[in-house]
């Protein structure tokens, strides 16, 4: 990805649209087939020489005509002939962007693959629920994952319409209205690179589509946050159900010898941030004066390369930790048991409101005993057992039956069969 971004990549992509609109001309009779010839023969790249002319134009498009000019003699007169530089700039762009989302692509589908692996492999596994960071009902470490999965997926849906938000390409000259281009050029050219002409342009491809692309690429990178931060979350000393790879002779603290710290996914929370913040600034260059201002360059030549580098870097990095990790099925089990059966509080709710008990009354027993239950360190099973409001309704066969943790795992069991084939 970083050398999809490097100059030499860009202008390559440069001479690959400016070649694709001689041979435009060419087919329509405009430019001479020996001056097309001697074009794609000659024309070559030298980005010092470019550096050395852009230093006394001050632009770097007319910097790189004039050295490719330099090559190619006097067909130089009809290179780059009725474009503006923007025709150039945001077509090039783009073929780079689609390059880069089809990296993209390729690293979450198999990211993907490694989170269906794994959700497979934990299904039966079974851990506590949280919701506000408290323990509530039992799941599995499987449905956990298989949660992060199905996101990625849809993900890499928004990543395909992200990629056709991008595949469009502008050579319709200053403003837009072909004045001194004809549209039957930007229609050819378009055609050899694989994209949609921009209907409509003015002398500038429309900034919203780069504001919906990164913005994807936002939406791409809390998902993957979303991972971490849960891994890290569970990495916790307290919890310590998981742990993300921790390498031979890594280090910890600098102070603290005995410190495992998960590093990787506080590095992937940290980057999202940015590649966030890249999506402000897109959705700040829509607004431009009149037909187009300068503003929205300087921008883009950062956030473009470090918002495909950075996203295409996390994703790599969170398939590394998930097909790493670590997994505790012990701590897993010594959690489900911490509150002493309070998890189970709401199969014996519902027992009861079966049995006839109008609803907040059995609300109000269950919840009394949960109460003491967490006040004295008693098992919550045993004081159900012994409440007598309790054993007016249920058996002690039906009262043990409702802390069966095979119960919640068995019940989502049937999840698991849509994540069996290729694809979803």
């Amino acid at each position: 990805m970083g050398d999809l971004w490097s100059e030499e990549s860009k202008f390559a992509a440069y001479l690959q649209v400016e070649i694709a609109v001689v041979e435009a001309y060419e087919e329509l009779g405009v430019i001479p087939s020996e001056a097309v010839r001697h074009i794609k023969e000659n024309a070559r790249i030298d980005v010092k020489r470019i550096e050395e002319i852009e230093k006394v134009t001050n632009h770097d498009i007319i910097a790189f005509v004039e050295q490719i000019g330099e090559t190619i003699g006097e067909a130089s007169r009809y290179f780059h002939y009725g474009m503006t530089s923007s025709d150039l700039v945001d077509t090039a762009t783009n073929l780079l962007l689609v390059k880069a989302t089809d990296i993209l692509i390729k690293d979450l589908e198999r990211l993907s693959q490694t989170l269906k692996d794994k959700a497979l492999k934990y299904k039966d596994l079974a851990e506590i629920g949280r919701t506000h960071g408290v323990h509530a009902e039992p799941i599995t470490f499987g449905f956990k994952i298989a949660g992060w999965y199905l996101e990625i997926e849809r993900n890499i849906e928004r990543l395909k319409g992200a990629k056709s938000e991008v595949s469009v390409g502008k050579i319709s000259g200053a403003v837009g209205t072909y004045s001194n281009i004809s549209p039957e050029v930007e229609k050819i050219v378009c055609k050899k690179l694989g994209l949609k002409p921009e209907l409509f342009s003015t002398q500038i491809i429309p900034r919203d589509r780069y504001a919906s692309y990164i913005a994807t690429l936002g939406v791409i990178a809390s998902s993957l946050e979303k991972i971490a931060l849960q891994i890290r979350l569970l990495q916790q000393t307290e919890i310590n159900e998981v742990a993300e790879p921790f390498g031979k002779g890594q280090k910890g603290s600098s102070a603290m010898p005995h410190k495992r710290n998960p590093i990787l996914c506080e590095r992937i929370c940290g980057l999202a941030r940015v590649i966030r913040k890249n999506a402000i600034v897109a959705m700040e260059n829509v607004a431009l004066w009149h037909e187009r201002d300068i503003s929205h360059s300087s921008t883009e030549r950062i956030i473009l390369p470090e918002s495909t580098i950075l996203l295409d870097y996390i994703i790599n990095l969170t398939d590394k930790i998930i097909s790493e990790l670590e997994v505790f099925p012990e701590a897993m089990v010594n959690n489900i048991q911490l509150t002493r059966g309070l998890i189970f509080s709401q199969r014996v709710l519902l027992l009861l409101c079966e049995k006839g008990l109008p609803r907040k009354q059995a609300y109000e027993i269950v919840q009394k005993n949960a109460m003491r239950s967490r006040a004295e360190k008693r098992d919550f099973l045993e004081l159900l057992l012994m409440d007598e409001q309790v054993r007016k309704f249920l058996t002690e066969k039906e009262i043990r039956e409702c802390f069966d943790v095979d119960y919640f795992v068995s019940n989502i069991q049937h999840l698991f069969d849509n994540l069996k084939g290729e694809r979803l």
